[in-house]
């Protein structure tokens, strides 16, 4: 703006500068003009009326003049005298303009460059009353010699006109600015400024409302993306046409295991350099969607990219799925199908085995009381292992139960009534030790799993053992321990006592009797109530403890 406003003020006084010299000499040479044909035709006046008279003796007589100069002519043409020049040496002047118009008018006059003198002259003729002509020239100058004369003060006007004009400039161009400058973006209504920038001011205003709608439209945006983002388990990444992230989710940089605290700008490559990963990346880059089981720190991740197209590949977006405990129910599913097939076969093979042989006659009177135990020792274990069923999957599909205060002293006498017969078989000692306690919980529940807890006790436990039960109540929590002098539980095996069918003996010919589901069904109950159990072990013996919270 400033330069602009200092170059028009500059051309602006250039070009008034140069029309005043050139209207300036154009006026002085005029008007010396004028002088020089006035004093001129005078002059010639005196001189004709002298030379009338005396002829060329008294041009001869006249004293010589450095500015005029005087040529006799003849009628003819031919020059009988000049002031300047030998006469006898210079042209016929018989065709010059002015000598024809004195011949023809009586007096005539011209202007052009002498080609004797190499000067710009003025000539003014007469003719005498003999016929002869006489001419009086004078030296002047040209319009070109006039604007000379100026040129320096002009040139000097036109310095000081430029100075004049980056002074002016520069002030008008703060004054101008400034208002502008001075501008409240946030309350432009507020802002002074000269009547002129109204309209503007009432766009600005205008346009700072819609920014100020569509700023909080996008961070409203931006703050629901983030949130829904930031709080989700799938890990999402969004690539550009170079393969460079442009946003991502930390669930994507965890689940890809990446030591980047930063991907913005990065290659997604560098994430994670897993062979199968970069190939599923190349792939989407053809534009084709991809879909690939990726296996990355122990865990299994889906990962799916599905390229963005617009007549070409725009970008990607890339989203991954942790499936490692969907994998592990799967497989978890498969053992329990497997399991469960096992566990009710085997009593059910040897119930068709003994009836078969006593429907067929086979067996002889003597063993069909055996047989008969034997039928109904397996059907009471394939009731027991459909009973510990049907109970864990309720306990897994955590149906709303009604919940109660349960006195769990009760339950536990409950329990050893149940198993005291089972104890004494083994003559170990059944004892409960520890202050009442209640709690919040399903009595069916906790019951079940005070007597799985006690029934393995009592089962692994060696002959003539002892099982403890003790109840601690404290200030957060209430601490149910089961203990027994068995021969304790391997520390390799410890993570997988609880899961269903999994047992240390792995023989299924095991003399030990039981369904596998005991502690599955503990550590069911316990989620189910919000408590932790922990396990102890040694070769003198376990201890489980199970912390109800209050």
């Amino acid at each position: 703006m400033k330069n602009k406003i200092f170059l028009l003020f500059t051309l602006l006084s250039l070009a008034a500068v140069i029309t005043t010299t050139s209207v300036i000499s154009i006026a002085a040479y005029n008007k010396n003009f004028d002088a020089v044909k006035k004093e001129v035709a005078e002059n010639a006046k005196y001189i004709a009326a002298g030379a009338g008279q005396n002829g060329s003796e008294y041009l001869a007589s006249l004293p010589k003049s450095s500015t005029h100069r005087v040529t006799l002519i003849s009628a003819g043409g031919e020059v009988l005298f000049d002031s300047r020049s030998n006469a006898s040496q210079m042209e016929n002047h018989r065709e010059r303009p002015e000598v024809i118009a004195a011949l023809e008018l009586g007096a005539g006059e011209a202007t052009r460059r002498s080609a004797t003198l190499k000067t710009t002259e003025y000539y003014y003729a007469l003719r005498l009353n003999n016929g002869d002509v006489i001419r009086l020239a004078c030296e002047t100058r040209s319009i070109g010699d006039s604007f000379n004369e100026f040129f320096i003060i002009a040139a000097a006007i036109a310095i000081a006109v430029l100075i004049i004009s980056a002074l002016l400039a520069s002030k008008l161009t703060k004054s101008i600015i400034a208002p502008i400058n001075n501008i409240n973006l946030e309350n432009p209504e507020k802002s002074k400024v000269y009547d002129e920038l109204a309209p503007l001011v009432l766009r600005i205003k205008q346009q700072h409302m819609q920014i100020v709608k569509q700023m909080s439209r996008q961070k409203r945006a931006q703050t629901e993306f983030s949130l829904i983002t930031s709080n989700m388990r799938e890990g999402f990444l969004v690539l550009g046409s170079d393969g460079c992230v442009l946003s991502y989710n930390k669930s994507a940089l965890k689940l890809l295991d990446s030591k980047i605290s930063d991907a913005s700008g990065r290659t997604a490559l560098v994430l994670n350099r897993n062979g199968k990963f970069r190939t599923l990346l190349q792939n989407a880059f053809l534009g084709e969607k991809q879909s690939e089981v990726i296996r990355i720190s122990h865990r299994e991740i889906l990962v799916t990219a599905n390229p963005v197209v617009e007549d070409e590949v725009k970008g990607f977006v890339v989203v991954l799925f942790d499936i490692t405990e969907k994998q592990e129910r799967e497989k978890l599913r498969r053992e329990f199908t497997a399991n469960v097939s096992h566990e009710l076969k085997t009593p059910l093979t040897s119930i068709s085995g003994y009836a078969e042989l006593m429907a067929a006659g086979v067996a002889r009177p003597e063993d069909t009381k055996e047989f008969a135990e034997r039928i109904l020792t397996e059907a009471k274990n394939l009731v027991a292992l459909i009973h510990d069923l049907m109970l864990l999957s309720k306990l897994e599909e955590a149906p709303p139960m009604q919940m109660q205060q349960v006195s769990l002293l009760s339950v536990c006498n409950n329990v050893k009534y149940r198993l005291e017969q089972k104890a004494a078989e083994k003559e170990l000692t059944l004892s409960i030790t520890g202050e009442d306690a209640e709690l919040l919980g399903i009595p069916a529940v906790i019951e079940e799993m005070v007597f799985n807890l006690c029934d393995n006790a009592i089962k692994y436990n060696k002959q003539g053992g002892s099982v403890e039960v003790s109840i601690l109540k404290e200030e957060a929590c209430i601490n149910l321990c089961v203990a027994d002098t068995g021969g304790g539980i391997p520390a390799a095996e410890k993570e997988r006592i609880f899961e269903r069918f999994y047992r240390i003996d792995k023989s299924r010919n095991s003399t030990v009797p039981g369904t596998g589901l005991g502690l599955a069904i503990v550590k069911h109950g316990a989620m189910l109530h919000n408590a932790k159990v922990d396990v102890k072990s040694d070769a003198n013996g376990s201890s489980f403890i199970v912390s109800f919270r209050l």
